[in-house]
């Protein structure tokens, strides 16, 4: 069974940062792309950031140059580095991967930037 499990959310300052991350478990971590995907009060979901094996990570445009993805293949683990965070990045964050043609998601963490 498919599962991931995120962690690391909280609430924070603008400015502030924090780390996100996401434990999969049930099929080959190192051979599928994983992406964080967000949702926020009131809004539909928004792809945030996706990191696959031999390319380039790729960002959403308004998150370019403060969130960071990686991944460790040996923990089956996806990392969000979030830094400079600002209330417009308040959402609940999930990450993904699209397995088999379906899509797997995790409970989320929720993420609240407030002063």
């Amino acid at each position: 069974e498919v599962q991931f499990v995120e962690s690391g959310g909280g609430m924070v300052q603008p400015g502030g940062s924090l780390r996100l991350s996401c434990v999969a478990s049930g099929f080959t971590f190192s051979a599928y792309d994983m992406s964080w995907v967000r949702q926020a009060p009131g809004k539909g979901p928004e792809w945030v950031a996706r990191i696959r094996s031999g390319r380039d990570p790729d960002y959403l445009d308004s998150v370019m140059g403060r969130f960071t993805i990686s991944r460790d293949n040996a923990k089956a683990t996806v990392y969000l580095q979030m830094n400079r965070l600002k209330p417009e990045d308040t959402a609940v964050y999930y990450c993904n991967a699209r397995i088999g043609g379906i899509n797997y998601w995790g409970q989320g963490t929720q993420v609240t930037v407030s002063s």
